[in-house]
Protein backbone atom coordinates (compact mmCIF):
# COMPACT_ATOMS: atom_id res chain seq x y z
CA UNK A 1 0.00 0.00 0.00
CA UNK A 2 1.10 3.37 -0.72
CA UNK A 3 0.50 4.79 3.07
CA UNK A 4 1.49 8.36 2.58
CA UNK A 5 -1.08 8.82 -0.43
CA UNK A 6 -3.65 6.97 1.39
CA UNK A 7 -3.23 9.11 4.54
CA UNK A 8 -3.25 12.13 2.51
CA UNK A 9 -6.67 11.31 1.36
CA UNK A 10 -7.79 10.21 4.69
CA UNK A 11 -7.24 13.84 5.60
CA UNK A 12 -8.17 15.35 2.93
CA UNK A 13 -11.83 13.72 2.53
CA UNK A 14 -12.55 13.01 5.72
CA UNK A 15 -14.42 15.98 6.41
CA UNK A 16 -16.85 15.39 3.67
CA UNK A 17 -16.81 11.60 4.68
CA UNK A 18 -18.05 12.53 7.97
CA UNK A 19 -20.90 14.74 6.84
CA UNK A 20 -21.87 11.83 4.81
CA UNK A 21 -21.93 9.59 7.47
CA UNK A 22 -23.68 11.71 10.11
CA UNK A 23 -26.46 12.31 8.03
CA UNK A 24 -26.88 8.55 6.80
CA UNK A 25 -27.07 8.00 10.32
CA UNK A 26 -29.29 10.23 11.18
CA UNK A 27 -27.18 12.33 13.19
CA UNK A 28 -25.70 9.50 15.81
CA UNK A 29 -21.81 10.99 15.85
CA UNK A 30 -20.74 7.45 16.81
CA UNK A 31 -22.26 5.73 14.31
CA UNK A 32 -20.82 8.11 11.59
CA UNK A 33 -17.36 7.39 12.92
CA UNK A 34 -17.89 3.67 12.76
CA UNK A 35 -19.24 3.62 9.89
CA UNK A 36 -16.13 6.05 8.36
CA UNK A 37 -13.34 4.06 10.27
CA UNK A 38 -15.07 0.79 8.49
CA UNK A 39 -15.13 2.33 5.19
CA UNK A 40 -11.77 3.43 5.11
CA UNK A 41 -10.34 -0.05 6.57
CA UNK A 42 -11.61 -1.43 3.39
CA UNK A 43 -10.52 0.72 1.54
CA UNK A 44 -7.08 0.77 3.21
CA UNK A 45 -7.15 -3.20 2.04
CA UNK A 46 -7.75 -2.33 -1.36
CA UNK A 47 -5.91 0.99 -1.91
CA UNK A 48 -3.34 -0.33 -5.04
CA UNK A 49 -6.24 -1.72 -6.54
CA UNK A 50 -8.93 1.17 -6.35
CA UNK A 51 -9.12 3.32 -9.38
CA UNK A 52 -11.74 6.23 -8.02
CA UNK A 53 -10.75 5.66 -3.89
CA UNK A 54 -13.67 8.68 -2.81
CA UNK A 55 -16.48 6.71 -5.24
CA UNK A 56 -15.21 3.65 -3.36
CA UNK A 57 -15.66 4.62 0.05
CA UNK A 58 -19.06 6.19 -0.23
CA UNK A 59 -20.26 3.21 -1.96
CA UNK A 60 -19.52 1.06 0.84
CA UNK A 61 -20.80 3.62 3.48
CA UNK A 62 -24.45 3.56 1.84
CA UNK A 63 -24.34 -0.26 1.85
CA UNK A 64 -22.87 -0.70 4.93
CA UNK A 65 -25.12 1.43 6.35
CA UNK A 66 -28.30 -0.43 4.15
CA UNK A 67 -27.05 -3.50 5.93
CA UNK A 68 -27.25 -1.98 9.24
CA UNK A 69 -30.77 -0.32 8.56
CA UNK A 70 -32.10 -4.15 7.32
CA UNK A 71 -30.57 -5.50 10.61
CA UNK A 72 -32.45 -2.94 12.58
CA UNK A 73 -35.48 -3.98 10.77
CA UNK A 74 -35.17 -6.97 13.11
CA UNK A 75 -35.01 -4.96 16.31
CA UNK A 76 -36.95 -1.62 17.13
CA UNK A 77 -34.89 1.96 16.16
CA UNK A 78 -34.46 4.11 19.39
CA UNK A 79 -34.07 7.88 18.71
CA UNK A 80 -31.71 9.74 20.56
CA UNK A 81 -31.94 13.53 21.32
CA UNK A 82 -28.28 14.72 19.53
CA UNK A 83 -26.68 17.69 21.78
CA UNK A 84 -24.56 19.89 19.77
CA UNK A 85 -21.03 19.11 20.81
CA UNK A 86 -20.64 23.23 20.47
CA UNK A 87 -22.50 26.40 20.09
CA UNK A 88 -22.83 27.97 16.64
CA UNK A 89 -22.44 31.23 17.20
CA UNK A 90 -21.71 33.21 13.70
CA UNK A 91 -25.16 31.77 12.53
CA UNK A 92 -28.14 30.86 14.95
CA UNK A 93 -30.07 30.60 12.01
CA UNK A 94 -28.02 28.37 10.70
CA UNK A 95 -27.66 26.77 13.87
CA UNK A 96 -31.89 26.26 14.66
CA UNK A 97 -32.03 24.97 11.25
CA UNK A 98 -29.48 21.87 11.34
CA UNK A 99 -31.81 21.38 14.77
CA UNK A 100 -34.85 21.31 13.26
CA UNK A 101 -33.40 19.16 9.83
CA UNK A 102 -31.63 16.34 12.48
CA UNK A 103 -34.87 16.23 14.48
CA UNK A 104 -36.48 15.61 10.98
CA UNK A 105 -34.32 13.03 9.77
CA UNK A 106 -34.59 11.05 13.06
CA UNK A 107 -38.46 10.72 12.82
CA UNK A 108 -37.73 9.13 9.35
CA UNK A 109 -37.00 5.44 9.02
CA UNK A 110 -33.23 4.13 7.94
CA UNK A 111 -34.43 3.90 4.44
CA UNK A 112 -36.53 6.78 4.00
CA UNK A 113 -33.10 8.75 5.38
CA UNK A 114 -30.77 6.97 3.71
CA UNK A 115 -32.90 7.40 0.39
CA UNK A 116 -33.09 11.25 1.01
CA UNK A 117 -29.45 11.93 2.06
CA UNK A 118 -28.19 9.87 -1.39
CA UNK A 119 -30.88 11.43 -3.37
CA UNK A 120 -30.59 15.09 -2.33
CA UNK A 121 -27.71 15.59 -0.16
CA UNK A 122 -25.38 13.28 -2.99
CA UNK A 123 -27.48 14.37 -5.65
CA UNK A 124 -27.26 10.50 -7.42
CA UNK A 125 -30.23 10.15 -9.95
CA UNK A 126 -33.24 7.61 -8.84
CA UNK A 127 -31.53 4.67 -11.03
CA UNK A 128 -28.52 5.30 -8.83
CA UNK A 129 -29.96 5.30 -5.87
CA UNK A 130 -32.11 2.07 -7.08
CA UNK A 131 -28.93 0.24 -7.52
CA UNK A 132 -26.99 0.83 -4.44
CA UNK A 133 -29.81 0.31 -2.42
CA UNK A 134 -30.54 -3.17 -4.52
CA UNK A 135 -34.62 -1.72 -5.45
CA UNK A 136 -36.46 -0.61 -8.07
CA UNK A 137 -36.38 2.99 -9.20
CA UNK A 138 -40.08 3.07 -8.11
CA UNK A 139 -39.40 2.25 -4.61
CA UNK A 140 -37.04 5.06 -4.87
CA UNK A 141 -39.47 7.37 -5.93
CA UNK A 142 -42.19 6.71 -3.74
CA UNK A 143 -39.69 6.61 -0.60
CA UNK A 144 -38.57 9.98 -1.21
CA UNK A 145 -42.20 11.36 -1.85
CA UNK A 146 -43.56 9.49 1.25
CA UNK A 147 -40.46 10.67 3.06
CA UNK A 148 -40.24 14.38 1.98
CA UNK A 149 -44.16 14.37 2.72
CA UNK A 150 -43.48 13.44 6.20
CA UNK A 151 -41.16 15.37 6.83
CA UNK A 152 -42.97 18.74 5.63
CA UNK A 153 -46.44 17.50 7.64
CA UNK A 154 -44.04 16.86 11.02
CA UNK A 155 -41.94 19.87 10.32
CA UNK A 156 -43.55 22.82 8.68
CA UNK A 157 -40.92 25.14 8.85
CA UNK A 158 -38.23 23.18 6.62
CA UNK A 159 -40.83 23.88 3.92
CA UNK A 160 -39.43 28.04 3.94
CA UNK A 161 -36.01 26.44 3.17
CA UNK A 162 -35.06 27.17 -0.29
Amino acid sequence: MDEPAFREFVAARSPALMRLAFLLTGGDQHEAEDLVQAALAKLAGKWRRVQAPEAYVRQVMYRQQVSRWRAAGRRPEVVRAAVPDRADVDATHRSELRMVLRGALARLTPRQRTVLVLRYFEDLPDHEVAKVLGCSVGTVRSTAHRSLAKLREVFPELEVVG
